[in-house]
């Protein structure tokens, strides 16, 4: 078997047949309260979407289309993939009827996302890590350290002790050799 192969399935989580994926990750108390051991559930039935096929991200601007909060706009805060469900920042609702979106490719060759409605490009939200940063908009500081200086090697390595570097940077000279001890 494959390194790469066995250190996928490793990094994979297992859960049972019959594990209900909910809005707390799976190692939290809550997940746990959710799914206690030796507790028989019905099936909650999924259609699976591919992750190609997957046309809603977090930072995504939506509208709802029917129930109280018609018309409503809000902010995709958290997407739960394992049961079609999308947060959004001040709104609690659920994510029934989306947006028919395709996925197209440019002049330029980038691939974009097509409302099938509208006809329009529907535009990928910037990438933002969990503490908000934004790696693109990102400006270095005084003590942020540069590319360049990261990439500059600094280190030669030997087979000196330290004492011996030392010394010979000081230039003492020591002719004296340790013998060789054994243990019995």
């Amino acid at each position: 078997m494959r390194l790469t192969a066995l250190l996928s399935m490793a990094a994979k989580a297992a859960f049972p047949k019959d594990y209900r994926y909910g809005t707390s990750r799976p190692w939290t108390i809550a997940a746990k309260r959710l799914n206690p051991p030796g507790k028989k559930r019905r099936k909650v039935f999924v259609e699976p979407i591919a992750y190609e096929d997957w046309s809603v991200f977090k930072g995504d601007t939506v509208e709802i289309l029917s129930g109280k909060d018609k018309g409503k706009q809000g902010k995709v805060a958290q997407v739960f993939r394992h049961r079609n469900w999308v947060i959004l920042d001040g709104l609690n609702t659920h994510f029934r009827k989306p947006t028919e979106v395709e996925w197209r490719f440019t002049e330029e060759g980038e691939k974009v996302r097509v409302s099938l409605r509208t006809g329009r490009i529907v535009p990928k939200p910037v990438f933002q890590r969990r503490d908000g940063i934004v790696p693109q908009q990102w400006k270095d500081g005084p003590k942020d350290t540069s590319p360049e200086d990261t990439l500059e090697k600094t280190y030669t390595p030997s087979l000196k002790t330290l004492e011996e570097e030392v010394m010979e940077k000081l230039g003492i000279e020591e002719p004296r050799r340790n013998r060789k001890t054994y243990w019995y």
